[in-house]
């Protein structure tokens, strides 16, 4: 167990399932945030419990709380992290594997991803054919909403667009376009987006670990839009007001050979189902997360390096 200051949207923010203009962002072709608009956050100290002190059944809980952490090595991949073509060739495949094992999808396709550090941010470096680093988000958000998430699918399904120069977007677009069980599911079946999060050098994490909310703490009027304007779209996230029935977890010092699986939507999931109405579903729809600082952090404990590959699944 440990603690933390998590940032929530204040208790006056307007609880919101869709988009209403109050709360977003402009967000540049690099990958960039400009100045936040209606972002009221508060800090709130939270405890956030040792998901390593559970037992091995009851860390497999992705359908039902959101999140799951898997041994998957990567050392034989030889991919470079630094290079989206070598992303897209050598990690995209291995993503859509673990998730498939995982959940037993008929389909998984990766289409997205960032590598975030501090450092990295700061330094302003950038990732070869790719987006700038993005450093890690410390505000508790789920990254799909009601309305995005269904939206994120069909655009994948839809011919890209000639200057879209985000090369996982063209290639998962293509790939997407292709495959009639996507367009089949879309129409009538269950489909979700899981994010594949991992560390990517050789020391654990320690810096700004990631926590995650038991989805079945939350109810849906704990959720508010946060807009994301792009230059050729609008997406839209979650951001949460606080709760004191939210139950935090973390898995500290995750290593490189393992994979955190985050449920970023199900359109099976209590929320998703009801549009809103209810939360209490035995299939979560989406973990709440958050990047934060731990205490128990040692001052010279190295930065933090992931990636986050998120992945559209059928079932």
């Amino acid at each position: 167990m440990t603690t933390g200051v998590f940032k929530y949207m204040s208790a006056s923010a307007q609880h919101s399932l869709y988009r209403n203009g109050l709360v977003y962002m402009q967000r540049d072709a690099a990958g960039d945030d400009s100045t936040w608009v209606g972002a009221d956050l508060v800090d709130y100290q939270i405890e956030v419990g040792d998901a390593r002190t559970l037992a091995e059944g009851e860390r497999k809980i992705l359908s039902r709380h959101g999140f799951e952490l898997v041994h998957q090595p990567i050392d034989h991949l030889q991919v470079n992290f630094f290079d989206s073509h070598s992303l897209l060739g050598g990690y995209y495949p291995d993503c859509e594997r673990i998730i498939q094992e995982a959940t037993g999808a008929r389909l998984v396709k990766a289409f997205d991803h960032n590598v975030r550090s501090a450092q990295g941010k700061e330094s302003q470096r950038k990732i070869a054919h790719g987006q700038n680093i993005q450093g890690p988000v410390h505000v508790v958000h789920g990254d799909y909403t009601l309305t995005s998430a269904p939206d994120r699918l069909r655009q994948l399904c839809s011919p890209p667009k000639t200057n879209d120069t985000y090369a996982s977007r063209l290639s998962a677009g293509e790939s997407l376009l292709e495959d009639p069980v996507v367009l089949k599911a879309m129409r009538e079946g269950r489909f979700a987006i899981i994010n594949v999060w991992r560390n990517i050098v050789d020391d654990p994490v320690e810096v700004n670990p990631l926590a995650l909310c038991d989805a079945s703490t939350v109810v849906p009027e704990d959720l508010v839009v946060f807009e994301i304007r792009y230059a050729d779209r609008i997406g839209e996230n979650y951001f949460a007001k606080y709760s004191q029935k939210h139950k935090w977890w973390y898995f500290p010092r995750m290593t490189k050979d393992e994979a955190l699986l985050i449920k970023q939507w199900d359109s099976e999931g209590g929320v998703a189902v009801s549009k809103g109405s209810i939360s209490d579903s035995d299939i979560s729809t989406f973990s709440f997360h958050t990047a934060f600082e731990d205490p128990n952090t040692a001052d010279d404990a190295p930065d933090r390096w992931s990636i986050e590959v998120r992945c559209a699944v059928v079932y």
